[in-house]
């Protein structure tokens, strides 16, 4: 595959790095080209210019079909730029597509993009895109990342025109939250553009490359929390505006008309929501430009996050019916079926061609067909029969047999069975676990202590930040599991826990592969699952894909979440 040149970069895909908008301004003795920043003055730091007065370095030179540590095969260079490049690879270990950040060991930013990776991994936020591992390895440093392909970047939305404004306050809430969570876990962007943030498919927004895009191109700051505030009041005035509020075009926007400084989104465009205009502004301009609008400058992402809670919400537009074409009824006439007659001015249309009557019966076709019919019911009536007389010997057949293999001597229908766990791991096939250490507590026979899951802010189903959350359980011996009581300790809106068979404590399989043998919904603290037929195994996976909404408290925010506080298997003898 032909490598793609350094000279104009304008890369775009859907999970792997940032898309680089550049553009080559001064051509350099080795033939490769400076890359201008676009994203406005008050972002070009003395570090950030220095940073591109530096020599290219030349990238590793590595081609499709390479393999890292024996399991990520590389397949596309996305970003090949300062001696470091950017592939979309696969996972071969847990089949799935991935994206790889690529330098040299001996690299100057080599270490600190190493520190930025094994820091944005720990945050372990949902609304990131995920750092799955960060490894310096054969002369190599790289940064293995999620690869979200069904997620769509935000330049890409902003190409069909501006936001409407629930789409653009959603944006707003859910980045400057996000922003707000990694600040105080001591974590900056500072390469927040419109590339960086990608939006699913049920309207989350994510944020891909925190302190990792920034460490790749050498970009620090004095004021982290005032540039990255800055970034999402230019992502709002975007949003709202289709314009980039600088003087310079930027990730496929046209900046601001030369020499008129900064102006508010709703003087910009009709029509233009004035409290998101107002917000955009107040992120954007902390320099006094704000005071004749009566607002107070936002100078941390916490700040703006609270002014967005502070408006009134805005909701999404009332979805538009369109009315079903009007009724045309046709009419007979002469044993033909014609069409209403054309208006005036209207083409007339094909005629149709006339159907004949059909003849009338004689009485003795009448005779036929009531004889026929006769003979008809009674032969459906006869199968009728035939068929209940055969389903009803079966069912006895069925009944006898199972009383037979479920009786004891006394004549008395077993009951299952409790059945005592000997260990439980927490299953996490991402990598991501909740609470490894506190799966014992499930089975420990104590209803006040419990295992926990993390908080998510979109649900109650935990797609597409999880494929779900769960503990496998060992029951010493293979087990005729039949039944299965789960002690919940969130109730509200709906629980989903399903059962499978496993054949580990740590699952070779994907749980997608697999069928479940039992699975229920509750909206309370308690959930009996029953096994349609016995299930042997010895390993159990109880694994929740849904959560109910619950408040936070001085260990947990508000989100989706569950926490398990009992588990009890039964098993038919």
């Amino acid at each position: 595959m032909a490598e793609r040149s350094t000279a104009a970069v304008d890369v775009a895909d859907n999970s792997g790095d940032e898309p680089l908008t550049a553009k080559a301004d001064e051509t350099t003795a080795d033939g490769t080209a400076e890359v201008q920043d676009s994203t406005g003055p008050k972002s070009q730091d003395k570090d950030d210019e220095r940073h591109r007065s530096e020599t290219t370095l030349p990238a590793p030179d590595l081609h499709s079909g390479h393999k890292l540590a024996k399991r990520y095969r590389l397949e596309e260079c996305v970003t090949r730029l300062d001696g470091f490049s950017s592939w979309r690879a696969v996972d071969e270990k847990l089949r799935r597509a991935v994206g790889v950040h690529l330098l040299p060991a001996d690299h100057p930013r080599a270490r600190s993009v190493l520190a930025a990776a094994r820091s944005a991994a720990l945050l372990g936020d949902p609304r990131f895109v995920q750092v799955l591992d960060a490894v310096e390895e054969d002369d190599l440093v790289y940064v293995v990342h999620e690869w979200l392909p069904d997620a769509t970047e935000l330049t890409s939305l902003l190409a069909s025109g501006p936001m409407e404004a629930h789409d653009a306050y959603q944006l707003v809430s859910q980045v400057s939250q996000a922003m707000a969570a990694a600040h105080r876990e001591g974590l900056a962007h500072l390469r927040l553009t419109p590339g960086a943030v990608l939006r699913s498919s049920t309207g989350q927004y994510r944020i891909r490359g925190l302190a990792v895009n920034a460490a790749l191109r050498g970009i620090t700051s004095d004021g982290p929390q005032r540039a990255d505030t800055e970034a999402i009041g230019a992502l709002l005035y975007a949003a709202l505006t289709r314009r980039w509020p600088y003087e310079t075009d930027a990730y496929g926007l046209s900046g601001l008309p030369k020499g008129v400084g900064l102006i508010a989104p709703d003087q910009v465009r009709a029509g233009v929501h004035r409290g998101l205009s107002e917000l955009s502004m107040r992120a954007l301009a902390n320099d006094g430009a704000t005071a004749s609008r009566q607002e107070k400058p936002c100078t941390t992402p916490d700040e703006l996050a609270k002014a967005v809670a502070a408006m009134p919400r805005i909701r999404p537009p009332e979805p538009v019916f369109t009315a079903p074409p009007e009724y045309q009824r046709t009419t007979y006439q002469q044993g033909n079926y014609r069409r209403p007659a054309a208006g005036p001015g209207v083409a007339a249309t094909a005629p149709v061609i006339a159907v004949p009557p059909p003849p009338l019966q004689s009485r003795t076709g009448k005779a036929l067909k009531w004889a026929v019919s006769a003979l008809l019911i009674a032969a459906l009536g006869l199968g009728s029969w035939q068929l209940a007389d055969a389903l009803l010997h079966h069912d006895k057949g069925s009944d006898d047999q199972q009383t037979t293999q479920t009786t004891d001597d006394g004549g008395k229908p077993k009951a299952p069975a409790p059945v005592k766990i000997t260990e439980a791991r927490e299953y996490a096939p991402d990598g991501f676990p909740q609470a490894p250490g506190e799966v014992d507590k499930t089975y420990d026979g104590k209803s006040s202590t419990f295992w926990r899951s993390k908080t998510y802010m979109d649900g109650p189903e935990l797609a597409p930040y999880k494929k779900g959350v769960g503990i496998v359980y060992d029951l010493g011996s293979e087990k005729n599991v039949s039944n299965a009581s789960i002690g919940l300790l969130y109730s509200g809106n709906h629980t989903t826990v399903s059962l499978y068979a496993e054949d580990g404590m740590s699952p070779s399989a994907p749980v997608e592969s697999l069928k479940p043998f039992a699975t229920q919904s509750t909206n309370g603290v308690s959930v009996q699952l029953k096994a349609g037929t016995p299930t042997k195994t010895r390993y159990v996976l109880v694994w929740i894909t849904a959560a109910p909404y619950a408040s936070g408290d001085s260990y947990t925010q508000s989100g989706y979440k569950q926490a398990i506080t009992d588990v009890t298997f039964s098993a038919a003898e």
